[in-house]
C-alpha cells in the first residue's frame, strides 16, 4: 500500500453508491490525471432497497454542486416538490400538525410561541408554509428560476430512476470507472486494513484494491460489519419499527392532485408514509412486530389505500434500529445502509448519505497518517449525529395521546434517551433557540425542533421569566407579515401538478 491516498473503491451501487461517487468526484472533479482514481463496483444481481424516495432540503445544493439540471431529476424521476412533512393522527386519531421546511418568520430574533394564544397554531401564525401545502401549491412561480423559491423545499423522486441518473454523470461527466463484479471474500493485511476484494465477474474471478474503500453494501455491511467486524450498536430501546412494507399506488387519474408534501399518518402501532410523484404514490406502513402481526400490519395498510394488498407488488422490508460503534475503521469508511438505519421518518437515510460523502470529499486523506485522524473526527461527528437523529425522531413519539401499547411504550421514560430528557428539562420553561443546536454536525435545526413539539401541543411554562416576553408589538409585525404573505402566495403560486407540467415544457 502506497502511504499517499491516490485511489478510491466504492462498494455498492444504488442512491448511496452513486451519490457517493457523484459528490466526492465532483468535489475533486479538477483533479489531475492519476492524482485520485474514483472506482465503483457494484453486483448485478443484488437488488437495493429502493424504497428512499424522500429527501431533506440538502439535496438542492448537492444536485446542483455535482452538477444535474434539476429539470432532469423531474423528468427522470418522476419528481415532486416536497415542501415538509404532515403528521396526521400522531397525537390523537383526529388531528394533525405540519414540519414545513421554511423557517418560522422572525427566527433566530425571536420565538412566536410565547404570543401564540393556541400553541398547535404555531405553524401557521409564524409561517405561510403549510397553509401552501395545504392549498396543494408549488414552492415557486414559473418566473423563478432553477433552484430558487420562495418556499424551501426537498424532493420526492424514484430513488432507482435517481440513481440511474447519478451513475450515468459519474461515468460520462465525473471520471468515475464503474466495475461489475460480485464481492466473494475481503483481504486484510499486515495491519488490519483492507488490502484488497476478491471479485467474481462475468469473465470469472478477479482483485481490485485501493487507498480508501468506501463500504455502501446496503444492511449487509460487507466491508464495516463483516469483514472488519466492528459492532452494531442497536437503537431499538429509543426507537421500536423493525418492518415496513411499500408498494406503488396509480393514481385514478392522470391530473390527481400530487401532494407536496409528505404524509405520515399514525397507526395502532406504526404509521404510514404517502408520497406524491407525479406518476404515482410511493405508500407504505412501517411498525415494530412487537406490538403488530404482519396481517394486521397488511390490514392497515390495505384500509389505508383502499384497496386489497393483493392487487400490488408488495416490498417487505426488516431492519434494527441502529447503527456501527464506528462509520470509519482503518482505510474504510461506510456510508448509506451499511453504516446504519434508524427508521424512515423525516428522510434521513438518503440526507446521511450526502452528509458523509461531502465529509469524505472534502477530508479526502492525504496520507496514511492523516486518514487516522481523519477517521477519528468523522467518527466523533457521526456519533454525535445518531445520537441527534434519534432524539429528533424520539420527539414525534413521546407527546402523543394515544392510548395503544406501542405509543404509551413510546412514553416510557426509560425508552427515552438522556440527551433528549436534557433538551426536555431546558424546554419546560423556553422553547428551543438556534444556540441549542450551533454544533458542525447538526443536522435538524431549532426550527424543526418548534415545529414538532408545539404542534404536537407542547408550550413551555414562560410564567418563570415572563419580563423576557414582553414584544407583543413585534409578534403582531411578524404575524401581520405573514397573514400577507400567506394571502399573496396563495393568490400567486400555481397548483403543485400544473407548475411541473408547465416548467417541464418550457
Amino acid at each position: 500500500m502506497s502511504d499517499s491516498i491516490k485511489s478510491l473503491l466504492i462498494v455498492g451501487g444504488g442512491t448511496a453508491g452513486w451519490l457517493s461517487a457523484a459528490i466526492i468526484a465532483a468535489h475533486h472533479r479538477n483533479r489531475p490525471e492519476g492524482s485520485l482514481k474514483i472506482t465503483l463496483v457494484e453486483a448485478s444481481d443484488i437488488p437495493t432497497v429502493g424504497v428512499g424516495e424522500g429527501t431533506w432540503p440538502t439535496i438542492r445544493n448537492t444536485v446542483r454542486t455535482i452538477g444535474i439540471d434539476e429539470k432532469t431529476i423531474f423528468k427522470e424521476c418522476f419528481a415532486g416538490f416536497k415542501q415538509g412533512g404532515k403528521f396526521v393522527n400522531w397525537v390523537t386519531d383526529d388531528d394533525f400538525y405540519y414540519h414545513p421546511f421554511t423557517v418560522p418568520l422572525g427566527y433566530g430574533q425571536m420565538d412566536m410561541a410565547p404570543y401564540v394564544e393556541d400553541i398547535e397554531d404555531f405553524a401557521v401564525e409564524a409561517n405561510y408554509q403549510q397553509e401552501i401545502c395545504e392549498a396543494g401549491l408549488a414552492p415557486r412561480s414559473l418566473a423563478e428560476g432553477e433552484f430558487q423559491s420562495v418556499c424551501n423545499y426537498a424532493y420526492h423522486l424514484d430513488a432507482g430512476a435517481f440513481a440511474n441518473i447519478l451513475k450515468e454523470h459519474c461515468k460520462t461527466e465525473l471520471g468515475v470507472e464503474h466495475v461489475i463484479g460480485t464481492v466473494k471474500d475481503v483481504e486484510r493485511n499486515e495491519i488490519g486494513h483492507i488490502g484488497a476484494l476478491k471479485l467474481e465477474g462475468d469473465n470469472g474471478p478477479f482483485d481490485l484494491s485501493a487507498d480508501l474503500y468506501v463500504d455502501c453494501t446496503g444492511f449487509r455491511s460487507l466491508l464495516l460489519g463483516k469483514a472488519l467486524d466492528v459492532p452494531f450498536v442497536s437503537n431499538e430501546k429509543y426507537l421500536f419499527n423493525n418492518k415496513a412494507m411499500a408498494l406503488h399506488v396509480p393514481y385514478e387519474s392522470e391530473d390527481d392532485d400530487v401532494a407536496c408534501h409528505t404524509i405520515a399518518t399514525g397507526q395502532n402501532a406504526g404509521w404510514t408514509w404517502d408520497i406524491g410523484l407525479t406518476t404515482r404514490r410511493g405508500v407504505g406502513h412501517v411498525y415494530s412486530d412487537a406490538y403488530l402481526s404482519d396481517a394486521e400490519a397488511e390490514a392497515n395498510l390495505s384500509k389505508y389505500i383502499g384497496k386489497p394488498l393483493g392487487d400490488f407488488d408488495v416490498k417487505r422490508i426488516s431492519f434494527q434500529s441502529g447503527y456501527r460503534a464506528r462509520t470509519w475503521e482503518h482505510n474504510c469508511v461506510a456510508v448509506g445502509l451499511s453504516c446504519g438505519f434508524v427508521e424512515p421518518l423525516e428522510a434521513t437515510a438518503i440526507m446521511l448519505v450526502e452528509v458523509a460523502a461531502r465529509y469524505i470529499a472534502e477530508n479526502l486523506p492525504a496520507d496514511q497518517t492523516s486518514m487516522e485522524v481523519t477517521a477519528k473526527r468523522f467518527n466523533k461527528q457521526m456519533d454525535y449525529r445518531w445520537s441527534r437523529i434519534t432524539d429528533f425522531l424520539k420527539l414525534h413519539y413521546i407527546l402523543t395521546k394515544r392510548p395503544e401499547p406501542y405509543w404509551r411504550a413510546h412514553c416510557d421514560p426509560a425508552s427515552i434517551p438522556d440527551s433528549l430528557k436534557e433538551d426536555l428539562a431546558i424546554w419546560k420553561h423556553r422553547g428551543p433557540i438556534k444556540s441549542d443546536f450551533d454544533g458542525v454536525a447538526e443536522l435538524f435545526p431549532a426550527a424543526s425542533y418548534q415545529y414538532i413539539l408545539y404542534g404536537m401541543g407542547y408550550k413551555p411554562d414562560y410564567s418563570r421569566q415572563a419580563y423576557l416576553y414582553n414584544q407583543e408589538q413585534q409578534a403582531d409585525r411578524i404575524r401581520q407579515k405573514n397573514q400577507l404573505m400567506t394571502q399573496q402566495l396563495l393568490q400567486s403560486l400555481p397548483p403543485h401538478r400544473d407548475y411541473i407540467e408547465h416548467w417541464l415544457e418550457q
